[in-house]
Formats: structure tokens, C-alpha cells, sequence
């Protein structure tokens, strides 16, 4: 499998997602009576309803993408240089449809593979999701219905690391450790981007924290193919 991966047709990606009302007490009543039916299954003893909410941006229904940071490999004479470009805005159906753009006109081109970390359990299944509800057309590459899995061009890197053990999971975080590549974690965590958004109101701390995802993700692909990792200067960013 991993032989078989042309690294220049990959898509790497990563996505920051947060609930979508600041707090719990902005939150709509009858919202808020289906929060309380989800709560009701994922609240720790002891823990309020109100103090789930902080979780609910990695639900679907009850959060919104913020952030999708993407990157693509391409070949050089001189070697391999990495191209990151990340889709981010307030609105989240103005930064969907252009990330949706991207991939349909990027599939015209060649046939592309999508790849992240959890990304079948997370990443892939969200972004569908969140599209629909915004009314955008879901690019072939996520319309997963009637797909038997090895038909899905979506590669998972927690997968590939699992080698069939479906109980173990293993962090970005850890992975990136145990190769000795450099960690994605600056001096951001993913519990901390509910509260640098609605609070701090800092989007761009967090595109930088995604963004360092998508290259930990990469370089750890690169570990898996026996290839050598990208130098910093391989790697361009694309935003303004």
C-alpha cells in the first residue's frame, strides 16, 4: 500500500472546528433541548450540560469548520517542495464552497487521494457533512454513498499506523515524537481553538496551528515511505 502512494497526487489536509455559538447561553432553546439529548451520552460524571458545550465543535450538527489547511507535494529537479495553502473566514460557507472549489478543479487535472490523520473518522465525514448543510455540492472525492471502502480515495494515517489494531489510537502529536520529526503542537492544543476564536477573537493563531498540522502530516507520510523529509525551505506557503 504505502509503495503504491504517489506522493504528488496526495492531498494532505487538516481542519480546526469550533461550536457554533460563543457559549452555552447563546445557544437557541430548541438547540439547546438536542445538546441536551447528545450531552446526555458524552458527559463526564459530574460535568454540566453547560460544560459539554465546550466539545460540541466536534460534532457536525452542532459545530462549524473554521479552518482547513491543505498541501500538496510537488516534484522538482531539485527535489520535493511542499505548496500549503489554507482556506479560512468567519463565514464558514464562503471558505467551504472555495475549498470545494479548489478540489473539483484540482480533479480535472489529475486524480487526487486525500489524506489525514483520523481523517475517516473525523476530517473526511465533517467536511461532507457540513457542506451538505450549506448547500454545496459535495466534490466526487467526498461523495462516499454506494462506495465500497477501498473504492474511497481517502487515505487515513491513524489507519495505516492502526496495521489492523482497530482498538489503538495514536495521536499526530505522538507519531510526529516516535519518528523524530518536529511536533505540529506550538503553543496551541485543539482544546484551547474554541477559546482563542470566540474569545480572543485570533483566527490566524489558529490557521498557523492547522497549518503546522498539514506539514507534520506530510513529513510523517514521507517517514512512512522510507523517503527523507522536507527542509524548511521545501515548504512554501501560499497565503497572503
Amino acid at each position: 500500500m504505502l509503495d503504491q502512494l504517489k506522493i504528488g497526487n496526495i492531498l494532505f489536509l487538516d481542519i480546526e472546528t469550533v461550536p457554533t455559538y460563543p457559549e452555552y447561553g447563546a445557544v437557541p432553546e430548541k438547540t439547546k433541548m438536542l445538546w441536551e439529548r447528545k450531552a446526555s451520552y458524552i458527559k463526564k460524571e459530574n460535568e454540566t450540560v453547560e460544560g459539554t458545550y465546550e466539545r460540541a465543535g466536534i460534532f457536525a450538527e452542532f459545530g462549524r469548520i473554521i479552518c482547513i489547511s491543505t498541501g500538496m507535494i510537488v516534484l522538482q529537479d531539485s527535489g520535493k517542495v511542499l505548496r500549503i495553502k489554507s482556506f479560512f473566514a468567519r463565514e464558514e460557507p464562503a471558505l467551504l464552497f472555495e475549498f470545494a472549489d479548489m478540489i473539483t478543479r484540482l480533479s480535472r487535472k489529475r486524480e487526487i487521494d486525500l489524506c489525514a490523520h483520523n481523517g475517516k473518522e473525523f476530517d473526511f465525514p465533517y467536511i461532507s457533512r457540513r457542506l451538505l448543510i450549506n448547500r454545496i455540492k459535495l466534490p466526487d472525492i467526498f461523495d462516499t454513498a454506494g462506495k465500497r471502502p477501498w473504492e474511497t480515495r481517502h487515505i487515513d494515517t491513524l489507519e495505516l499506523w492502526k496495521f489492523g489494531d482497530h482498538k489503538h489510537y495514536t495521536s499526530l502529536d505522538l507519531l510526529t515524537s516516535v519518528f523524530g520529526i518536529e511536533s505540529p503542537k506550538t503553543d496551541v492544543d485543539g482544546s484551547q481553538v474554541a477559546r482563542i476564536y470566540w474569545q480572543d477573537n485570533d483566527l490566524s493563531r489558529i490557521v498557523e496551528y492547522c497549518r503546522h498540522d498539514v506539514i507534520a502530516l506530510v513529513q510523517l507520510i514521507l517517514s512512512f515511505k522510507g523517503e527523507s523529509l522536507l527542509r524548511p525551505e521545501d515548504i512554501i506557503i501560499l497565503d497572503p
